[in-house]
């Protein structure tokens, strides 16, 4: 199991470096994007650190590798002056630590050291969606499609009923691994609440730009106005103009038209929030997205039921036709497909297609203790907004409802959109 997931992130990987070249590999220096030659061998290091070296007490492969490639000691802006190993060395010594990995799990590892190979295939599972977006922030080509978006499904317009009560929000130890921001599941009171069946679309928000919304200060707080005048924001990232009367955007290294029904996608938490105050409505804090998610009503369905789903659709695993995760599609499909994953309320795409940002701060839960890769959340709580349910290029190992993403509320580069409530 272990060694096909390792295998399996890694052809990910592969799959969105293999075909750039050694100046793509480097690209340019930006805030919020890493040499992809550096972040690759960060993952490839990652690996040996907590599993091999940390796990197994195995010395370094790479005399040097702490001073290439530890993200926490390594600043970024010097990420491009390393002197790192070429391409072949990097996908060398990545290929030298997963072989050494896989010789490992062959003679069988002990309940902590699986720990950390668990942790290792996730944080690689995030550098892929990560690389996903850095092609499209960069401008290089489409990797190789895995599938195409479901369009002609339409838009999925309306609201749904939640009932308030008592919520256990995060995570157990029944639910196997997880983040150490998710500990532990405690109880917290719901209000009634009435949520969309789906997230704002394309067409949606093409509405808010149309409107002036980015231009009219009552619908921006006094942060986001300060991001839209710094940014010069008049719309979403990599929307174009209108052509013949539809919006055109840059996708990877192509225009194209938008989809008027699929979620829109690049948007951040200061658009979403100003978005919502135009619209007279609101985001959902972390706890109503997930009672909308994997809540249950109780009996009668006046309060929600004590239990939640594993998946907002039941027990079953994630596929195709309940969720679009994995590059099922390397982008969103409509609002209205895959009704299979809808959730005990209606609500649909609840996990996968995009990231969902939500109200909440990201702030520790009461008892709150660093795993042992420290600086996972612990530097970053009070700085950043939650998301909640995967995106297309989101592996379903991340993509658990209770999974807490976090980014800077004036991040428009990650693959996320919004879903919201009635005032």
């Amino acid at each position: 199991m272990l060694a096909a997931q390792l295998r399996d992130a890694r052809t990910q990987t592969r799959r969105l470096t293999d075909d750039l070249s050694n100046e793509q590999l480097m690209g340019p220096m930006l805030p919020i994007v890493n040499p992809v030659l550096w972040e690759i061998g960060h993952v490839g290091w990652f690996h040996e650190y907590w599993t091999l070296r940390h796990a197994h007490g195995e010395a370094p492969i790479l005399e040097r590798a702490d001073r290439l490639w530890n993200s926490s000691t390594v600043a970024h802006a010097t990420r491009w002056d390393l002197d790192l190993p070429d391409r072949s060395g990097v996908f060398g010594y990545m290929g030298d630590v997963l072989g050494r990995q896989l010789d490992r799990l062959g003679g069988g590892i002990d309940g902590p050291a699986r720990y950390f190979y668990e942790l290792s295939i996730r944080h690689e599972d995030m550098h892929v969606e990560a690389l996903a977006y850095t092609r499209q922030t960069l401008g290089y080509a489409r990797p190789e499609r895995r599938g195409s978006p479901l369009r002609g499904a339409g838009a999925w317009p309306g609201d749904v009923d939640v009932p308030g009560g008592r919520w256990q929000l995060g995570s157990t130890p029944a639910d196997g691994f997880v983040f150490d921001n998710e500990k532990w599941g405690h109880e917290v009171a719901i209000a009634p609440f009435r949520i969309a069946k789906a997230p704002v679309t394309n067409d949606e928000f093409a509405a808010f730009v149309d409107a002036d919304g980015y231009r009219t200060r009552e619908f921006w707080t006094a942060d986001g106005w300060a991001w839209r005048e710094r940014a010069g924001a008049e719309r979403p990232a990599y929307w174009l103009a209108r052509d013949g009367g539809r919006w055109t955007w840059r996708r990877y290294d192509q225009v194209e038209p938008l989809a008027p029904h699929a979620p829109v996608m690049f948007a951040n938490w200061y658009e979403a929030d100003a978005w919502c105050r135009w619209a007279k409505r609101r985001l959902p804090t972390e706890a109503e997205w997930e009672a909308a998610a994997i809540g249950e009503p109780a009996a009668g369905g006046s309060s929600l039921a004590g239990g939640k789903r594993r998946w907002p659709w039941g027990e079953a695993e994630p596929d195709a036709a309940r969720a679009n995760l994995d590059f099922a599609s390397d982008e969103p499909h409509d609002v209205a497909a895959l009704a299979a994953g809808d959730s005990a309320f209606g609500c649909r795409q609840m996990i996968g297609n995009v990231w969902e940002w939500t109200a909440s701060d990201f702030v520790p839960f009461a008892g709150f203790s660093a795993d042992p890769y420290e600086d996972y959340s612990q530097p970053w709580f009070g700085t950043r907004k939650v998301l909640r349910g995967g995106g297309w290029a989101t592996s379903a190992r991340i993509a658990r409802p209770g999974y807490r993403n976090f980014f800077t509320p004036d991040r428009n580069d990650v693959i996320a959109g919004f879903r919201t409530c009635a005032l």
